[in-house]
């Protein structure tokens, strides 16, 4: 009885072993059907430039990813839903793509107004958040340990690169006052003022500053503000629409300051030409996070793969799309490390180290908020190019800003 009962016990040991193998070979193989990443843009409304550009480089990865095996060998299914540039309506979008769709992933949308209520309903369903263009003061003041901003700096520091290019300058070159017209948003109005802060320290003199309505459509009447005082520099804090608005008052009141510095709007590339002009770009200046000669990790890949699917040369780029192809990079990185799309274990495994993207090397602080810095970019010969810091500079950066037209 007693060999009998060994026995037993040894096939049922056995028959464990076997189970357990299986069981290990079975969640190691890649999971049926498609990997449902859940994304709400601003296809329509304020944002839908920026909101299309970031569109492009979601499609533009994920048909690279797909074409090249997927993600642990499933493919990616993007479902992007239109938010109308709205607050409310991104919550709504989220809400139903993890609790209806039961996508297994999210990534953000464009703008810092959006992506904070966004990241919230993300973090209240332990989804972890990559979010490409999103990153305000107001973002990271909300503390959530799911969100990471996929760009190398916080936008708060989007005009360091400007100021320290005129610190550059003999005193009898910089600009002795400044306006600071600024979009009353999260992302727009603390850059300018961040900006003022640092510009007064070295000596120029705030003649003009307001904070205008989301809602302004009209920029004319802002505009007549700030020239009124004839400053030698306008630092406006905008989005796009507002950004093309002044350049037109500008232009209609044919008045050119000597430096001209947007927030957004400015740094596309596609969009800034056709809106205001071709011929009234020059000399104007902006920040941005990405370049397309930067020697960064998997850069010319981009370059490459955005030119054979969109056309154009490498300069009509628009930075938008760098940086939703750089979130699903980031992605790709997370999921080989870890074996899993697992939202918790990518949220803790984020938090660590240093990632390589196009975007540069990338780590952030526990609430998701990046430890770089932006390039200073300027339209030079009808080009957006990187002027400064000199390492990462196409062209010399120039001033005074040439009269418009020209």
């Amino acid at each position: 009885m007693a060999k009998r009962t060994k026995g037993l016990l040894a096939a049922v040991v056995a028959a464990a072993v076997v189970s357990a193998a299986f069981a290990a070979t079975a969640s190691s193989r890649p999971a049926a059907g498609p990997i449902k990443i859940g994304i709400s843009l601003s296809l329509s409304g304020d944002f839908s430039d920026p909101g299309k550009a970031v569109k492009r480089g979601y499609d533009l990865w994920a048909a690279y990813v797909n074409a090249h095996g997927g993600i642990l060998g499933r493919q990616v299914q993007l479902k992007i839903v239109d938010d109308a540039s709205s607050p409310d309506q991104v919550v709504s979008n989220y809400q139903n793509l993890i609790t209806r769709d039961h996508v297994d992933l999210v990534f953000g949308p464009f703008s810092s107004l959006l992506t904070g209520p966004a990241a919230t309903v993300a973090n209240r369903y332990h989804y972890a958040f990559l979010e490409p263009a999103g990153g305000g003061p107001k973002v990271f003041a909300l503390k959530l340990h799911n969100l990471f901003f996929v760009q190398p700096a916080p936008v708060i520091k989007c005009g360091d690169s400007f100021v320290a290019y005129l610190k550059t300058l003999p005193s009898s070159q910089r600009p002795k006052t400044a306006a600071y017209p600024s979009l009353d948003d999260p992302f727009s109005s603390p850059i300018a003022d961040a900006m003022q802060s640092q510009l007064q320290k070295l000596g120029v003199k705030t003649v003009f500053r307001t904070i205008y309505p989301a809602e302004t459509t009209d920029m004319t009447p802002v505009v007549a503000k700030a020239i009124a005082k004839k400053p030698d520099m306008i630092v406006a804090g905008t989005q796009s629409e507002d950004a093309y608005g002044q350049v037109k008052a500008l232009v209609q009141a044919k008045y050119s300051p000597k430096f001209l510095f947007f927030a957004n709007g400015a740094n596309s590339p596609t969009e800034f030409p056709s809106k205001v002009g071709k011929n009234n770009v020059n000399g104007i200046f902006s920040c941005s996070d990405w370049t397309p000669a930067a020697p960064t990790s998997g850069n010319k890949l981009f370059v490459a793969q955005y030119l054979k699917k969109y056309g154009g040369s490498q300069f009509d780029i628009d930075n938008n799309s760098s940086e939703a192809w750089a979130v699903g990079q980031l992605l790709q990185l997370v999921v080989e490390k870890i074996g899993s799309i697992d939202n918790q274990k990518i949220i803790d495994t984020l938090h660590k180290g240093v990632w390589p993207t196009i975007e540069g090397n990338l780590s952030w602080d526990a609430y998701g908020s990046p430890n770089g810095d932006d390039l200073l970019v300027e339209w030079v010969g009808g080009k957006l190019l990187p002027v400064f810091p000199a390492k990462v500079a196409l062209a010399k950066p120039f001033s005074p800003k040439p009269a418009w037209g020209g």
